[in-house]
């Protein structure tokens, strides 16, 4: 009885958080879809039966695409509690191979979080049609672009949803005010402003405040709705019957059809209910849409329907016209704080998505914030916050009227909502393991009635849909751009790899000069030597007594269990001192700032050492000609050999006795590498921590040896060797391909932030080897 009433407890506390993140969107709608519907010939047909047929098609739609499709069928869609587009891209991606990763590993399968609790899909022999699919190239590629067309609409609605917010919300002092026109922009404008600057400080002391204004405000519009249809036209609930639809469309005909673009804009936000399902439940979002949001849409909507069948001078302002006079102000400013709170989650929202798309190879690298005080899963990217701020400061600027933005904001939301319904079916198939007669009858059903909407938004493009159309195609050919020359580049170190015979063949000096120190090697290939290697030993036949080659994967899954982030391996015999350390992150995992990753390396290659000694690999293992790679888990059996301790001997000192590779350096170097280290203090403070070999009885003496010898490499010098690559496309290569790589995807790559940067090399330990690479 304790836990079922903690269970409730909980849904209803993150019932009451969702409200603050997830509806704000979508509750903020009334202030202009009954003003977008009647434009355009619609304003010819005043009649009362007309504003009941488009409060009846307002109440269907939301009733059968918010609260029946994505309330029932979508929000189950979940990918280990996340959602969003590239949430279900993932899921397809680990029940059938529709992936165009190219490092994917069969020990990635067997992470705990790779497949969900009961799940026997991967056990299920393939039907003729997913193995259709899987074959062919295009098919994969047509997947990707879909997925890459929802994501685009995405980063187009956190341009839109400012904007149209914003502008909607102080849309009134127009009408309540002398104020012109030109001044209710230049506010909004400033609001705008206000909200962009003050993304990087996060939003986790104000984040409480969202929940509280947003029920308010829905509580507000629905008290709003009740006193219009008491006071206006009781017998408005009669809309209810889908029989006004009819008497709509029969009355109004091509112009019923036209105003769809206006009566889509009620759903607007829904998608974002499922984008921002990981920060919540299903249960408690739906007990919240159920309960809350969904009744007090309805009464909002069909309050406002009452008003208007009574007052059909009012359409241009319908939401602030049907507010008594009393109240106008106090819902002005709940109005402003709800848009800002709604924005404020968009553009969340659209940091997430980039996120998730860069991890999975799809954007240019970006600068990802995330600080240790804000709340968990908060990001910050300071490229995309002032491209999205610029680009909605023009669209408030440009286009003014906000029915104009509406039509805009309308389609990119029905767009994204259309690519989710083909995703759907694919689910229902090969992850839900339903009948594919099922996954017919979705896109049937609900691609059917998208469709007209759909059809109906396309000819508001030359009345501000085109600028949808122009942003979404901007950022389609920018991630398609990225992800097609990061995927011919990755085939190219794939191709060049360096053959292990030949490494090996070299003996256990590799031929070359070892000098003391730790060298990690990034390479984006999961096996192999890469050629940065052979090109760096070509050019200087010198390199450190450890090396590490290091590969940082995304593995389709929203976060990897700490304990199962490394893999770790051997390369040749153990006299060689090389080793691959795998390091798997989900797509949304966040590295928070504070990380030490030298120090985590250290532990799980002796973790490592310590496994291949007792003879036990674990049931996580890969087989690859590099020798075995095993998962080092943060809390083994044996414990770690490796005691951390803080160096008592000063950083900017003179000597570190304890370590006798630092001894074997001159005088000047230590002076100089003392001065570099005190000009970066979190470099000095990584430094002061070692790494001492406890006092255990080893039952092979070469592993205590080995220990040592990865010890004194990491206390003399840990280097970060980084390809740093010119590609061209290949001389014989079609025009197309040219302009694409030599021109678009060498753009991108600079003026895109640095591999150093990304992997948070500190810049006196990078080393960049040069690479001309021909796609």
């Amino acid at each position: 009885m304790a836990d079922r009433r903690n269970r409730c407890n909980q849904i209803l506390l993150l019932a009451y958080q969702s409200f603050g993140l997830v509806f704000g969107d979508l509750s903020i709608s009334p202030l202009y879809v009954y003003k977008c519907t009647f434009y355009g010939g619609l304003r010819h047909h005043q009649t009362e039966d007309t504003i009941f047929g488009a409060f009846s098609l307002i109440f269907w739609t939301i009733t059968l695409l918010s609260l029946i499709k994505y309330m029932v069928f979508v929000l189950s869609a979940d990918d280990n509690g996340e959602g969003g587009i590239f949430a279900l891209y993932a899921l397809l991606c680990r029940h059938a191979r529709f992936s165009l990763l190219p490092n994917q590993q069969a020990a990635d399968e067997e992470i705990s979080t790779y497949y969900g609790p009961g799940d026997a899909s991967r056990n299920l022999p393939s039907s003729a049609f997913k193995s259709l699919i899987e074959r062919n190239k295009r098919s994969k590629t047509a997947l990707l672009v879909l997925v890459l067309v929802g994501t685009s609409m995405v980063i187009t609605i956190g341009v839109l949803t400012p904007a149209i917010s914003v502008s909607s919300s102080i849309d009134g002092l127009v009408a309540k005010t002398s104020l012109k026109h030109s001044t209710v922009v230049m506010i909004a404008c400033a609001l705008l402003v206000g909200l962009f600057v003050l993304q990087h400080r996060g939003t986790n002391k104000v984040a409480f405040l969202f929940a509280p204004i947003m029920i308010l405000w829905l509580l507000i519009i629905a008290t709003a709705g009740v006193y219009n249809i008491v006071t206006w036209n009781p017998s408005v609930y009669k809309a209810l019957s889908p029989y006004y639809i009819y008497v709509f469309f029969r009355d109004t005909g091509i112009d019923g059809w036209l105003s769809l673009g206006g009566i889509l804009l009620c759903i607007t936000g829904t998608e974002a209910i499922f984008a921002e399902l990981g920060q919540f439940t299903a249960t408690s979002i739906r007990f919240a849409f159920c309960c809350v949001v969904y009744p007090c849409l309805v009464l909002q909507y069909m309050g406002q329907a009452a008003f208007l069948s009574k007052n059909f001078s009012a359409l241009p302002s319908s939401f602030y016209s049907s507010i008594p006079d009393p109240f106008f102000w106090p819902v002005l400013m709940m109005a402003m704080l709800a848009a800002m709170v709604a924005s404020q989650a968009v553009i969340f929202a659209t940091f997430s998505i980039v996120k998730q798309c860069y991890a999975l190879g799809c954007f240019p690298r970006v600068k990802i914030v995330h600080k240790p005080r804000w709340v968990l899963g908060q990001i910050y990217i300071p490229e995309i916050n002032w491209v999205v701020m610029i680009l909605t400061l023009a669209v408030t600027i440009c286009f003014r009227d906000t029915r104009h933005i509406a039509f805009a904001f309308g389609l990119a939301c029905m767009t994204l909502a259309f690519v989710t319904t083909w995703l759907m079916p694919l689910i229902i198939n090969f992850v839900w393991n339903r009948n594919i007669v099922f996954s017919v009858l979705f896109i049937l059903f609900f691609g059917t009635i998208e469709l007209i909407f759909v059809a109906s938004a396309l000819v508001k493009i030359p009345k501000g849909g085109w600028i949808t159309l122009l942003l979404s195609l901007f950022f389609t050919f920018i991630t398609y751009v990225w992800h097609y020359g990061s995927r011919k580049k990755y085939l190219c170190d794939q191709h060049n790899k360096v053959p292990m015979k030949s490494i090996l063949s070299l003996g256990p000096s590799l031929g070359i000069i070892k000098v003391p120190g730790m060298g990690l090697i990034y390479t984006e290939l999961a096996s192999g030597v890469p050629a940065t290697f052979k090109h760096f030993l070509t050019n200087l036949p010198a390199f450190y007594q450890v090396v590490v080659f290091v590969c940082c994967k995304t593995v389709p899954i929203p976060y990897v269990p700490q304990k199962e982030r490394y893999l770790i391996g051997r390369i040749g015999p153990k006299t060689y001192r090389m080793y691959r350390c795998i390091i798997r992150a989900g797509y949304k995992d966040v590295n928070k700032d504070g990380d030490d990753f030298e120090d985590e390396l250290v532990m799980s290659i002796a973790e490592f050492i310590q496994l291949e000694s007792e003879g036990y690999g674990g049931s996580n293992t890969d087989r690859s000609i590099d020798g075995r790679l095993a998962v080092v888990k943060a809390s083994n059996k044996f414990g770690t050999r490796l005691s951390r301790s803080i160096s008592e001997a000063n950083i900017a000192g003179s000597s570190r006795s304890q370590t006798t590779v630092t001894n074997s350096k001159s005088p000047a170097l230590l002076k100089l590498r003392a001065e570099y280290e005190q000009e970066l203090p979190r470099l000095s403070m990584r430094r002061m921590f070692q790494f001492r070999p406890m006092d255990t009885k080893f039952r092979q003496p070469q592993v205590k040896e080995e220990l040592f010898d990865l010890v004194n490499a990491k206390d003399a010098e840990v280097a970060y060797i980084v390809g740093h690559g010119h590609v061209k496309a290949k001389r014989n290569s079609v025009f197309v391909k040219q302009l694409v790589v030599n021109v678009a995807y060498s753009f991108l790559r600079k003026n895109c932030r640095s591999p150093g940067v990304m992997l948070n090399i500190p810049h006196i330990c990078l080393i960049k080897v040069g690479m001309n690479y021909y796609l």
